[in-house]
This record gives C-alpha cells, sequence and structure tokens, in this order.
C-alpha cells in the first residue's frame, strides 16, 4: 500500500486506461498554473516551536456549523464512477469515517441524494443556464441535509485541456451527470479533436454570470455560501459583501486559466482581504499532511482535497488516503510544537530560496 499520496497515483496508473489517468491528472493550456501550485507549495517553509508539552495534537475544527476531525473537505469533483464502480459513494463513506464533510459537486455520477445519505456533505453549485434547474438544486441539496452550499466561479467556460483534446475525451456510456439526466448523453459522443465533456459544460453552463447572481442566490437558500474559484483579493471582498460566508482560494486545481497564480500564493492576500468576515480555504496542489499546516500557517481555515482521492479511489484505498493525511498531519504538528490549529496559524512562515 502506498505511504504517501503520490504512491496512489503511481498505482492508479497500472489500473486506470490512459484517457482516465488524463482527464483526472490534466491541466489546462501547457499546465503553467498545474506545476506552479506545487512548485509554490514546496517553496513554503515553517518555523517549528518547541517545548510544547502536546503529545496528542488536537486536529479538529467547527467550519460554518460543521465539525470536522481534520481540517479538510473532499473537494467537489466530477464523474468519479470513472474511477469505481460505486465512486462518490465510496469517497463519501470513507469521508464520513474520517470526519471530514464530502463536497458534492453538480456532476457528480451518482444523485446528489443517495450521496448526501452516505455523509455529511457541502454541495457544490456549477452556474447553469436553466435557471429553474439552477434553483431546483439548491433546494435538492436543502432537502438532502447538505450543510452548505459551494458555487463554483472561475468556469465561465472549460479551460482548454489539451490532454483531453487529443483524447477525443468522453464519458463510457455508463457515467452520467445524474442531477443532470436530461443534459448528460452530450458528454458521451467522441468527437475528432474535441473533449465531449468541454463540449457538454459548454452547452449547460452559464457564461455570463455576475455579482447580481450571487446576490439572488443569497436571498434563494439560508445555507451558508462559500465561493470557490477565488484569487484576487478584491473579488474577496466583492464575495463577502455579497453575502458570502466563506471563500475558497482556488485555481481550478490548474485546469482554468492557464498561467493563473499558484493557490497558495494568492492565499495570504486574499485572508488580508477579508480578516475575520469569512472563513478561507484553500484548493489546488495539496498532497500530504504537511501542505495542510503549510496553508494553514498561512491563514487557510481548511484546505480541500482532490485528485490524491481520485487515485486512491481508483485502486479500492480512500480510507487508507485519508488515514495517511490525519498521520501525516499529526506528526507534522507534533514536530512542529503545536498542540491544537490554533498553535498551526500561528506559525512562522518563509519562502526557500531554492539554488539556481
Amino acid at each position: 500500500m502506498a505511504d504517501t499520496f503520490a504512491g496512489f497515483e503511481a498505482e492508479a496508473a497500472s489500473v486506470l486506461p490512459a484517457s482516465v489517468r488524463d482527464f483526472v491528472a490534466g491541466g489546462s493550456g501547457s499546465e503553467t498554473t498545474l506545476r506552479l501550485n506545487r512548485v509554490a507549495l514546496d517553496s513554503v517553509t515553517l518555523t517549528p516551536r518547541v517545548l510544547a508539552g502536546a503529545d496528542e495534537p488536537d486536529t479538529s475544527r467547527t467550519l460554518l456549523g460543521s465539525d470536522l476531525d481534520l481540517p479538510a473537505l473532499v473537494a467537489p469533483m466530477a464523474y468519479q464512477r470513472l474511477l469505481h464502480p460505486e465512486g462518490e459513494l465510496v469517497l463519501a463513506r470513507a469521508a464520513a469515517d474520517a470526519g471530514i464533510p464530502y463536497v458534492i459537486s453538480t456532476l457528480s455520477s451518482f444523485a446528489l441524494e443517495k450521496i448526501a445519505a452516505e455523509a455529511p456533505s457541502w454541495f457544490q453549485l456549477y452556474w447553469l443556464r436553466d435557471r429553474d434547474l439552477l434553483t431546483s438544486l439548491v433546494r435538492r441539496a436543502e432537502d438532502a441535509g447538505c450543510a452548505a452550499l459551494m458555487v463554483t466561479v472561475d468556469v465561465p467556460v472549460m479551460g482548454r485541456r489539451l490532454r483531453d483534446v487529443r483524447n477525443s475525451f468522453a464519458l463510457p456510456a455508463d457515467v452520467v451527470a445524474a442531477n443532470l439526466v436530461d443534459m448528460a448523453t452530450e458528454a458521451h459522443a467522441a468527437v475528432p479533436g474535441l473533449s465531449a465533456v468541454a463540449a457538454h459544460t459548454a452547452s449547460v453552463f452559464e457564461p455570463a454570470v455576475s455579482w447580481r447572481d450571487l446576490e439572488w442566490l443569497r436571498g434563494e437558500t439560508a445555507l451558508p455560501l462559500v465561493v470557490k474559484g477565488i484569487l484576487d483579493p478584491r473579488d474577496a471582498h466583492r464575495a463577502v459583501e455579497a453575502g458570502a460566508a466563506g471563500v475558497v482560494v482556488s485555481n481550478h486545481g490548474g485546469r482554468q486559466l492557464d498561467g493563473a497564480l499558484a493557490s497558495i500564493d494568492a492565499l495570504g492576500p486574499v485572508v488580508d482581504a477579508v480578516g475575520n468576515d469569512c472563513e478561507v480555504l484553500l484548493d489546488s496542489g495539496v498532497r500530504g499532511g504537511i501542505d495542510v499546516m503549510k496553508a494553514l500557517a498561512s491563514g487557510a481555515s481548511a484546505v480541500l482535497v482532490g485528485r490524491p482521492l481520485l487515485w486512491a479511489l481508483a485502486v479500492g484505498a480512500v480510507g487508507e488516503a485519508l488515514g495517511l493525511l490525519r498521520r501525516e498531519l499529526r506528526d507534522a504538528m507534533l514536530l512542529a510544537g503545536c498542540a491544537d490549529l490554533d498553535a498551526v496559524a500561528g506559525l512562522t512562515t518563509g519562502r526557500a530560496r531554492w539554488p539556481s
């Protein structure tokens, strides 16, 4: 069994079709931002404290009314049946066992109600052209007991993911966008030189979303609103003004604007911009417990973990992956002299100077 998150990716490579590996691993354009996420996180340094007098660090946190055993959430990720026949259901159960929320994707391959029955959940919402369908998804999320609504705002159109284009990637017949069932088949027709998934999202996503739309949504639901896809502190401040209880600093895992800055580089200015007015989460590039430490020491309340859990899902090891995350975080907290997450937030961070 893998002893690092990278190990799960290596194991998954031996069991997945190349086109599915590329769909999960790939970024947009030349994948500059995809690489930057790791380079930037690797360059963050932590100054440990000593003599903390703690032998069992407290990794728990309450976030927007949700109790977390770890300062992490399972990121919203589409079409998980590509990785495992029970896809989202397996990962949701593992999240429940680990004591962290599972964020259900609009493009999940099981209905949101079925997933929410497996774990304490949040619901991620893409902005759809069909306002009635969008509203119905919000109502379904409320009725299913989802604790928060995470609105993704950085996908007016899908970034050009060249691996998918070169593979003419399309969904297999048994994988559908279960929450959009009447439109699901559009992602199944393979066209040479095109991504059927990108064509599908172009047909159903609304590209001209504005702050006015977000304000409208704030008036439509009592759920805490979390805005995902923020990199500019001005947008973070605007999101709070529109009623957001949280923002996710994210470049969509390097899958949208290629050349966007690394999420960890955007985190500090966003935290400074919103102060204590909302929760700030980090997404994109997290690959282990030390990355969680770096994010929290840089001002985040929690992180979203994505691709590594998909690789673990492909080899039936999501429980082991989340256990590894817990172990790595606990060990890092002990080594840094941190008895709890408040102590982590108080660590001094820096940037490594790599040899030229």
